[in-house]
């Protein structure tokens, strides 16, 4: 059955994609707020179709940590499920870091240049961390948050990574709280793994940290401690050793 509904579901996602990627090109010709809306229709539906289709289920704690204000949303990253699921329900627009190469993908990387969002040059080296100041600092103007995976990849559940300290070091210049989120998304969406298991996924959204009197080291491992010591809590077999 697992390999039926994973199936099922791969082709309900190639077959969706599609009809959102032409509409997100239409879209290009309105306002942001509705090219962000119409864009993020195909996450929210791939979300939907998961707990659906595939019989992964969700459920979020710590709803009411969630900032009136500005803020930037660092998450535990352990599948494609939570980069789904946070652009697609969080009460703010969202703005990811990627690589600029992405905007010469056919369809959706026109899409995505078009939702202005964080885009950086790699081969600038340490100029590009200024790119990320820059454009987060005009995100958080326009009122949408910043997010982004400070484990840099994704990574298995039981696993433990060292954090990089770029979302700190944003905070930091900028003054803004960070918000930790922890997820056990790879329980039942495994990294690289076709096959998708049914089960509840848990988001915990973890209180305001401001960055006031901390250095960027200091900020980053009080993310790292709170992040990993609730995905701990959340499958403690999983990390018994």
């Amino acid at each position: 059955m697992i390999w039926l509904r994973s199936t099922l579901y791969a082709l309900f996602l190639a077959v969706t994609v599609v009809p959102f990627a032409l509409l997100s090109i239409v879209a290009l010709a309105f306002p942001l707020k509705w090219r962000y809306r119409i864009t993020l229709g195909w996450p929210r539906l791939g979300i939907w179709g998961a707990r659906v289709i595939a019989g992964i289920r969700w459920q979020v704690k710590g709803w009411e940590n969630l900032p009136d204000g500005p803020a930037i949303l660092l998450s535990k990253h352990q599948s494609a499920w939570e980069t789904m699921y946070l652009i697609g329900h969080m009460p703010r627009n969202m703005c990811f870091v990627y690589k600029r190469e992405l905007h010469k993908v056919p369809f959706f990387g026109w899409g995505l240049a078009g939702l202005r969002m964080i885009a950086i040059d790699r081969a600038k080296g340490s100029e590009a961390f200024e790119q990320v100041v820059r454009q987060s600092q005009r995100c958080l103007d326009e009122g949408r948050w910043p997010i982004l995976f400070p484990e840099g990849t994704r990574t298995r559940p039981g696993q433990e990574t060292r954090y990089k300290s770029g979302g700190a070091r944003l905070a930091c210049r900028t003054g803004v709280p960070v918000i930790p989120i922890a997820v056990n998304s790879g329980v039942c969406w495994p990294r690289n793994s076709f096959l998708k298991h049914p089960g509840l996924i848990t988001v915990s959204i973890g209180p305001a940290i401001p960055p006031d009197g901390l250095s960027a080291e200091e900020l980053n491992e009080k993310v790292q401690d709170w992040i990993e010591t609730e995905v701990r809590a959340m499958n403690p077999e999983l990390y018994a050793r």
